[in-house]
């Protein structure tokens, strides 16, 4: 064969399609190899699905009632603080002691621990679905973008935790009335932390949108007489659901941190219906003789809040395909 036959023939193979070693990987996939290589974000969604689920599935196993007074076991120390006070008054009925009332610690953790994760997921639910809603409206719509941002940066320039006490004061007592003591507070603190919550989304989505309605599929399904709801619906929300994710778990850390504080200055729940918030409150007066009661409650916060702040962190490396397979 004479070496121009040999260099057709090399030219030819160099330019036949060639069968790739491995199959395409998904975009779901390359998203979860990302996302594993972030340890922080890893341990933060296993924790918290621990916790959630300890919370959910907790009061079943250890049916402890949470409410239930017992004076001749009160002040019992945890089961650890008597390893180390041979002295110390305990118990294995009751692992993480017993408060000034009886009172069993963990099952107060593990319901008011069920109270404060609620009011953070759906608080959070709520400031999504608002802040989603204002975001794309306003930079989908040019006329009502200036409307919509000037009444968001006006929400943010308020005073939000003088605005939270007034609105307690105004709607407690009818939606306890309403509703019931737990159930109306419940109402009450959702809304008010979802209704006040949601301007950080609003302003990350409308950027968003503001960019992707300019690309070419968007202008193509103009092109051919698609409605504006169809583009949003099909074009816009999956396209921006990466930093509406991110926003999520950002505002369920949020959420979690307003409720205990609420609780923890006594505009929360009720007196008697635990919450994490309420379990620090509770314990202030008398944290130099029992600082395990502050610790434990300020624990299950601080660590619950750390977790989901790691797993934001993970999903916007994971999400983003700028960052994807750095």
């Amino acid at each position: 064969m004479t070496e121009t036959s040999e260099n057709t023939v090399e030219t030819y193979g160099a330019l036949q399609d060639k069968v790739p070693d491995q199959p395409p990987t998904s975009q779901w996939k390359d998203v979860w190899h990302q996302f594993r290589k972030h340890k922080g974000a890893v341990w933060g969604g296993g924790f918290l699905l621990f916790i959630t689920l300890a919370v959910i599935v907790g009061p079943y196993v250890w049916t402890i009632d949470a409410q239930k007074l017992d004076i001749r076991a009160k002040d019992m120390r945890p089961i650890y603080v008597a390893l180390w006070d041979g002295d110390a008054k305990t118990g294995w009925n009751h692992p993480f002691g017993t408060d000034q009332l009886g009172r069993d610690i963990l099952a107060n953790l593990l319901e008011g621990g069920r109270v404060s994760m609620a009011v953070g997921w759906l608080a959070m639910a709520l400031t999504m679905v608002i802040g989603t809603f204002v975001g794309v409206t306003a930079g989908f719509f040019r006329r009502a973008d200036g409307l919509l941002m000037r009444f968001t940066d006006l929400v943010l320039s308020l005073p939000i935790l003088p605005i939270t006490l007034v609105a307690v004061t105004l709607f407690r007592q009818p939606l306890v009335s309403r509703f019931g003591p737990e159930g109306g507070m419940f109402i009450m603190i959702v809304g008010i932390i979802g209704i006040t919550s949601w301007m950080q989304t609003a302003r990350i989505v409308r950027g968003e949108v503001l960019a992707l309605k300019e690309r070419e599929f968007v202008l193509a399904a103009r092109s051919i007489g698609t409605s504006s709801s169809a583009i949003i619906r099909r074009h816009l929300l999956p396209n921006v659901i990466s930093p509406i994710m991110v926003s999520a778990t950002l505002g369920l850390a949020a959420a979690i941190i307003t409720e205990s504080a609420l609780s923890f200055l006594g505009v929360g729940f009720p007196s008697d219906f635990p919450t994490w918030g309420k379990l620090l409150a509770d314990a202030v007066s008398r944290m130099e003789a029992f600082p395990e009661r502050v610790m434990l409650p300020g624990i299950a916060i601080s660590l619950t809040v750390l977790s989901v702040n790691y797993l934001g962190d993970g999903l916007r490396d994971a999400l983003d395909p700028r960052i994807r397979g750095r």
